[in-house]
């Protein structure tokens, strides 16, 4: 059992907090910490639950609020963010079906879970749909959110809450699903190609270290730059390659190695994962 030694608080005394999570996975914990790291909030101003009582006895230990009691964080709070897995959603609302949302603002995480779903379990409140990735930790995140159900002064409070932790672009909700794969798994795409760079720099003559650091801020770079300018990559790219050079040779292996293709074709995939979730 979870021992409740480790909490700052004790529940029953608590006072309003200004931020639930509600599923302390990869993601919950990763908003929590771009939260503190952002300066916007303190770290005894958020509460955080799990089911699992070893982590909640992690979190617990760096010093977050943690509670095993989804309801009680809920009616405690402000801000609700809704951070479980798809198809914990169930098992989440049965919990906290008795918590008035009517004065609070719920931010979800769930991938699929579209307004009409939470708003025919507790109504017209205001609930946004988020989709972040890891990198809120860090305050680098790339977040599309969409709207329901909020007052201009939600909208302004939650926007400019997530554009203190990375980037973030409002979007039609029918779009919600193509952002989770580019901006969520695009991460791990992104990760991915990495450590293939990185590899191929280790073969030609890198240690592992030196290899990845060089490939990291390449990559760092590369986005910068059409991030700065918001030109075609393919533009940039022109300007590396010259005939019959080195970098024209490799790219042209790449392709034909099927790069490219290989990513589009993971894309979709993963998009289409997802229709296969909510059709069965």
């Amino acid at each position: 059992m979870f021992n409740n030694s480790i909490f700052r608080q004790n529940l029953n005394d608590m006072v309003k907090y200004a931020v639930a999570i509600l599923g302390a996975g990869n993601i919950g914990t990763a908003l929590a910490s771009g939260l503190i790291k952002s300066g916007q909030y303190k770290i005894d101003e958020i509460i955080l639950t799990d089911k699992r009582s070893p982590r909640l006895e992690v979190l617990g230990k760096r010093g977050f609020i943690v509670t095993e009691d989804n309801a009680e964080a809920a009616k405690n709070a402000g801000t609700v963010v809704f951070a479980v897995k798809p198809q914990q959603f169930g098992s989440l609302c049965d919990e906290i079906h008795g918590v008035s949302f009517r004065e609070k603002i719920i931010l979800s995480t769930i991938t699929g879970i579209t307004h009409n779903d939470i708003e025919a379990i507790f109504g017209a409140v205001p609930n946004v749909r988020i989709m972040p990735n890891i990198a809120l930790e860090i305050c680098e995140s790339m977040t599309c959110l969409s709207f329901s159900s909020t007052k201009p002064s939600d909208e302004k409070k939650i926007l400019s809450m997530l554009d203190r932790m990375g980037s973030t672009l409002v979007i039609r909700e029918d779009l919600m699903s193509a952002a989770t794969v580019i901006g969520a798994c695009g991460i791990a795409f992104c990760l991915r190609f990495m450590r293939a760079m990185s590899q191929g720099g280790i073969e030609i003559g890198f240690n592992s270290e030196i290899s990845q650091i060089i490939t990291a801020q390449t990559m760092k770079g590369a986005a910068g730059i059409i991030l700065a300018t918001s030109n075609h990559p393919e533009s940039e790219i022109d300007k590396v390659t010259t005939p019959q050079g080195i970098t024209i040779s490799g790219l042209n292996d790449m392709e034909h190695q099927g790069m490219s293709s290989a990513v589009i074709h993971g894309i979709i995939t993963s998009f289409k994962k997802i229709g296969e979730m909510y059709s069965k």
